[in-house]
């Protein structure tokens, strides 16, 4: 296995890894609800809270993968969103190259991004806010 074969697997590794933990937020906070909901009496507030923590968990996720440079195949870059109901959340690229592995993060508030987005990752990022693959 190559240097930039491991670069890209770390790569791999550090999204999946974001996305677990929040899709394991997501199920405390699911759990949490269900178990309020059966309460008696369920305080408003109680509700309003849990909805805001769940909007705000990072659950919405869409992965890109495309050849960076012509003359590679395999599909080994990518793009992946990360964010939350409100579009706050990041894009993690990983472009992979002949000799070397890059990873770049950008932030993302609003569905907006503090940097200017390559079209995999306004694709990534459409994906993940609409649930489509096809964004």
């Amino acid at each position: 296995m190559t240097v930039v074969e491991i670069a890209l697997l770390c790569g791999l590794v550090v999204a999946l890894v974001v996305a677990t933990l929040a899709l394991l937020r997501l199920r405390a906070l699911s759990d949490r609800v269900v178990e309020l909901e059966h309460r008696s009496p369920v305080g408003e507030g109680d509700l309003a809270s849990l909805r805001h923590d769940i909007a705000q968990a990072l659950r919405h996720v869409a992965v890109v993968r495309y050849d960076a440079f012509g003359d590679m195949g395999g599909r080994l870059s990518f793009s992946a969103a990360i964010i939350d109901d409100t579009g706050d959340g990041l894009v993690v690229s990983s472009i992979h190259g002949r000799g070397e592995s890059r990873t770049y993060a950008k932030g993302v508030v609003g569905g907006d991004a503090d940097a200017t987005l390559t079209p995999e990752e306004r694709q990534a990022l459409a994906a993940a806010r609409t649930g489509s693959v096809d964004a």
